[in-house]
């Protein structure tokens, strides 16, 4: 059967560790576990607060805006069911805010509230991002461990049988670089660290701009 496992080892220890967390500057309020925690189970409205400033354009040569997204994106696992190219799609982006500094590219799925892709620290050169640009080590920017746990890489839908789901990326505009930690020089960064240090930018934030993909087996 199909399904997107779901690694609360990992999500709880994040959440801790997203208390660690330094942003965009040194001045970024820490949340609270209680607080944290809360944020954590809204899966349907955690991208909300974060949809702000100006809304710029994002658009994909892998698929279209709220349409079912190709085989070349989904997920590819032994024992998952799923057999797809596991690629991130293609990804441009204008009408940027000026004054931005750097992009971070989060992929979310607002419907099971699991992360499969967390890019940040692109430099604010770059207007696009290739076809499988979420490789382990890639070289367009910094990456989060996803919440199947598998590496600091996009792995794509898998979700179990039903209605489809919504994947939706969201291209973050900031006015600065984040830091995130890496408690021990042994953690990298989970999803929830990168959610929570969104959040404390606050301000940072210049502008958003949102793609939805679906899918369903």
């Amino acid at each position: 059967m199909s399904t997107e496992p779901r690694n609360d080892s990992v999500r709880l220890v994040g959440g801790f560790l997203a208390l660690l967390l330094v942003g965009c500057g040194s001045n970024a309020s820490v949340p609270s576990l209680q607080s944290a925690s809360q944020n954590a189970t809204q899966n349907q409205s955690i991208l909300t607060p974060l949809n702000k400033g100006k809304h710029f354009v994002v658009s994909s040569t892998t698929f279209k805006d709220n349409t079912k997204v190709p085989q070349s994106m989904v997920f590819n696992g032994s024992g998952s069911g799923c057999t797809g190219g596991n690629k991130s799609p293609q990804l441009s982006w204008s009408k940027t805010p000026a004054g931005t500094r750097s992009y971070t590219v989060l992929m979310f799925d607002v419907t099971a509230s699991f992360t499969h892709w967390g890019m940040y620290n692109i430099p604010a050169s770059t207007t696009s991002l290739p076809e499988n640009a979420g490789t382990a080590g890639s070289p367009d920017g910094q990456q989060i461990l996803n919440d199947f746990g598998i590496g600091q890489q996009y792995d794509g839908p898998c979700p179990p049988p039903g209605p489809a789901h919504h994947y939706v990326i969201t291209v973050f505009a900031l006015d600065c670089t984040l830091t995130l930690p890496s408690p021990l020089g042994k953690f990298p960064p989970f999803p929830e660290t990168l959610l929570y240090a969104l959040i404390e930018a606050g301000d940072d934030i210049l502008g958003t701009a949102q793609i939805t993909g679906l899918y369903s087996t």
